[in-house]
């Protein structure tokens, strides 16, 4: 085993162990947990969305407590306005006005999660300024530009409350590797424990349960790096893949049907390059947490509709039922297109 193969071996074993920490906060929620880790170790920005009360919130601070470095959050309301990410004003104790440094940049270059609750509830001016951290990981304050290299955004939102909400618009969604849905588990038993087990009752004792500062996050974008360089993708495989994206663009082409929908008029724009690159990234790192050195279809299956759901962009009529269109569509594309 070379260097560079016992170094991945050493960082998979910790990402496992990332995992199971993170499932003693969150339990019925396996699958989810494994992409919420591909996201970190392929360098992306994770949006969650599901109904109230599914755990959306605790599941990104247990990630965030493993995960260690400077943690930051901030929540969603309408009021909320872009400076108030970076700076806030108050009247000190000898009555004269202060202005100290906000949320993003209190902890400088060392700022490694960056949790926006309710972020549906800010307005796109907010937006605006989140998009640029997140394609740069920099914003310009105070006459400079920060950096803060080692940042993930982690962002959440309900799907229930429509009232006092902003649409995220279709350059900030596509800036997210990935949006996972959070469902309700299945498992009678796990509703049972959810629902009758006083310890799913407490948050705050939930996410103490996960052990702190698991991983060196500074070093994250160097081993997200050589998983990149030594998972391999075969050409097979590749275009495989191309056909995915193809089929975002024009799915009649490719013989893809979704009841009561008419496939010519369906589709405003397919997934983005990016969006086809995130794929490839979170299906790498797919390939690695089970042991492999290389890419198969199952890998980016299982982050298919994930990294490429929210990069379609229907026409009006079906923009009303993203949800279910989304995923039929994907569900399609999938079926239609043979694997190699």
């Amino acid at each position: 085993m070379n260097r560079n193969d016992a170094l991945l071996e050493d960082w998979r074993s910790r990402a496992l162990r990332l995992e199971q920490e993170v499932q003693k906060a969150v339990i019925g929620q396996e699958t989810l947990i494994r992409r919420v880790v591909i996201g970190v170790f392929a360098r992306g920005h994770l949006l969650l969305e599901g109904d109230v009360g599914v755990g959306k919130t605790t599941l990104l601070r247990a990630v965030a407590r493993a995960i260690g470095g400077a943690y930051e959050r901030i929540e969603g309301t309408i009021d909320l306005m872009p400076n108030d990410l970076v700076y806030y004003t108050y009247i000190s104790e000898e009555g004269r006005p202060r202005v100290d440094l906000g949320p993003l940049l209190k902890h400088g270059s060392d700022l490694s999660v960056f949790f926006f609750n309710e972020i549906n509830r800010a307005r796109p001016q907010v937006h605006s300024l989140l998009l640029r951290v997140m394609a740069e990981r920099s914003v310009n304050a105070f006459n400079r530009e920060h950096h803060f290299p080692h940042l993930t955004v982690f962002a959440d939102r309900n799907r229930v409350e429509k009232e006092e909400t902003f649409e995220i618009s279709g350059a900030a969604r596509d800036r997210f590797m990935m949006e996972l849905f959070v469902e309700t588990p299945q498992d009678p038993d796990v509703q049972r424990r959810l629902m009758f087990d006083p310890a799913y009752h407490d948050t705050e004792a939930l996410v103490a349960r996960v052990e702190p500062n698991m991983l060196p996050h500074t070093e994250l974008n160097q081993v997200s790096a050589l998983i990149q360089r030594e998972i391999q993708s075969s050409e097979t495989l590749e275009q495989y893949a191309l056909k995915l994206w193809g089929a975002t663009r024009d799915p009649a082409e490719y013989g893809i049907t979704i009841e009561g929908a008419n496939m010519q008029g369906l589709i405003l724009a397919g997934a983005s390059p990016r969006g086809m690159s995130m794929l490839l990234r979170a299906a790498r790192v797919a390939a690695w947490l089970k042991g492999r050195g290389f890419v198969t279809p199952e890998d980016i299956q299982f982050v298919y509709h994930e990294t490429v759901a929210h990069r379609v962009f229907f026409n009006p009529v079906y923009e009303l039922r993203r949800s279910q269109v989304s995923k039929d569509l994907m569900r399609g594309i999938l079926n239609r297109i043979a694997a190699p």
